[in-house]
């Protein structure tokens, strides 16, 4: 897979290819596709395609950016950037009639107040993050809370997700406020609350956060759901926590920059991964779940039925989805940095 990884990587820097006809540059979040979907995405249509892998929502944001909102013509936010990208005029609207399979997906993902009428964004998977265990040291049915991430008892071995969104979501809940919340007192408030967690923070990691658990590096800390689906492929002892004050909900998206060179290229990639048995193949893959209803239907009973992947509606009323916070994420990068070098 590394090695998968490392020759689209070095594909992708060859910046005249972009320009060809018949290709399609792809820029996903890592470990996010299965392997072969490329392959039968070339095969079956004739386009190339040309992909590379972020880590981050900030890393994506500013090589688009930089790039004057070129070099890429499918990309894959999560929820509020979508919304950010959208009003920063760095996206371009859907032409629906080169997505026939939008009929597969389900209503209730669609529409959603960071994009009305689906206008620049098809959803791909959805998710959660939230606490991961180590049931091998770590008894899992006492771990029930946020809160216990501050416990003294782990200082020095926590893994938190490398992302300020979600790191601030934790500390906003725990103080009683919005995680969307644009209150610079509040964001403020949340910072010096995380400053106590610090000495229990050994990794922050939004690459692949489920291998320093795997490796016995970390026993406990923040997770996504589908890199606990992936671990358990291999050691079913990494275990997946809802905690009581709700876990993190997001939606990754596809969309196509403003700058785009193959736009229609882009739409049958688009519309190829919202194929259901494609759809369906994503799921095995990754483990998260995906906005497909007619690919859900089509799933094993036990990954359909499993509630790392598809959470129960209970569960999901007491999470919140993340929003676009406008100018406030200025304040909340601000705190970040302070954060991660110890200020």
């Amino acid at each position: 897979m590394k090695q998968f990884r490392s020759l689209l990587l070095a594909i992708v820097f060859v910046p005249w290819l972009a320009q060809a006809a018949g290709k399609v540059v792809v820029y996903n979040w890592s470990e996010y596709i299965p392997e072969d979907t490329i392959e039968k995405f070339t095969e079956q249509t004739g386009i190339e395609v040309v992909y590379a892998t972020y880590e981050s929502n900030e890393t994506m944001y500013s090589k688009l950016q930089l790039q004057k909102n070129s070099g890429y013509d499918v990309v894959v936010p999560s929820t509020y950037y979508v919304a950010k990208m959208a009003k920063e005029k760095m996206l371009q609207p859907l032409n629906k009639a080169l997505l026939p399979n939008l009929q597969h997906l389900e209503p209730l993902l669609l529409n959603k107040e960071y994009d009305l009428n689906n206008q620049f964004s098809i959803p791909y998977f959805w998710g959660s993050t939230g606490l991961g265990v180590n049931a091998s040291e770590i008894d899992p049915t006492s771990i029930h809370s946020w809160k216990q991430l501050w416990d003294p008892q782990y200082q020095g071995q926590l893994l938190l997700m490398d992302d300020v969104r979600e790191v601030f979501h934790v500390a906003l809940v725990l103080n009683g406020h919005s995680p969307n919340t644009t209150n610079p007192d509040e964001i403020k408030q949340a910072y010096e609350l995380l400053k106590t967690l610090m000495p229990n923070v050994l990794v922050f990691n939004s690459d692949a956060p489920r291998e320093p658990y795997m490796a016995g590096d970390v026993n406990f800390g923040m997770i996504w759901n589908g890199e606990v689906i992936m671990a358990q492929e291999e050691d079913d002892a990494i275990q997946y926590v809802y905690p009581d004050e709700g876990a993190v909900f997001w939606v990754d998206s596809f969309v196509i920059p403003a700058g785009a060179a193959n736009v229609k290229e882009a739409h049958a990639f688009i519309n190829f991964m919202m194929r259901p048995d494609i759809a369906k193949d994503c799921v095995d893959y990754v483990g998260y779940a995906t906005a497909n209803k007619t690919a859900v239907a089509m799933l094993d009973d036990e990954v359909r039925n499993n509630p790392i992947i598809f959470p129960p509606q209970s569960v999901i009323e007491k999470g919140e989805f993340q929003s676009d916070v406008g100018e406030a994420i200025e304040i909340y990068n601000q705190y970040w940095q302070q954060l991660k070098v110890g200020q």
